[in-house]
């Protein structure tokens, strides 16, 4: 299932190399021994998980319905504004940032303000709809990232 995940993500402009330079971009001042490879195959791991599968599908669907103009009203409205009060997206990625451990909460939190690389490019409005799938990215960059706090423990 993850390779047709990968495939989906692709073609809506998200490369796991992408992710894995965000991975990155959090966990290099704790762990300077750290490679990108390391963060890559730990963006892998966790989109092998079923739950951030099952949130990525349902987030990516619901932004391509939005660019087909396909969902009913407000919610039409709601996703082509990306309207600031709308809070769905970020709860579906929520799920996906507690896969390993309460940690990837605050690096969501930051992920979400500061909108490192790939996230920045998604929430760009010019590239098409990605309400979601920005906050998913988000999600799995800090899932990825508590995995390799936690397999290399706080401390550098």
């Amino acid at each position: 299932m993850s390779e047709k995940l990968i495939t989906l993500l692709e073609q809506r402009g998200v490369q796991i190399d992408d992710i894995a330079e965000v991975v990155y971009s959090l966990q290099m001042h704790y762990h300077p021994e750290l490679k990108k490879e390391d963060c890559k195959i730990s963006v892998l791991r966790v989109l092998s998980k079923r739950e951030v599968q099952h949130a990525l599908y349902t987030g990516i669907a619901l932004d391509m319905l939005a660019e087909q103009k396909q969902l009913p009203e407000p919610l039409q409205t709601i996703m082509e504004n990306d309207e600031q009060l709308y809070g769905v997206d970020e709860i579906l990625a929520l799920g996906i940032t507690n896969v390993y451990g309460s940690i990837g909460l605050t690096s969501f939190g930051y992920l979400d303000k500061e909108k490192l690389g790939l996230i920045g490019r998604l929430n760009n409005k010019e590239n098409g709809i990605h309400v979601f799938l920005d906050d998913l990215v988000s999600g799995v960059a800090a899932a990825a990232s508590a995995r390799i706090a936690h397999r290399y423990g706080s401390n550098p």
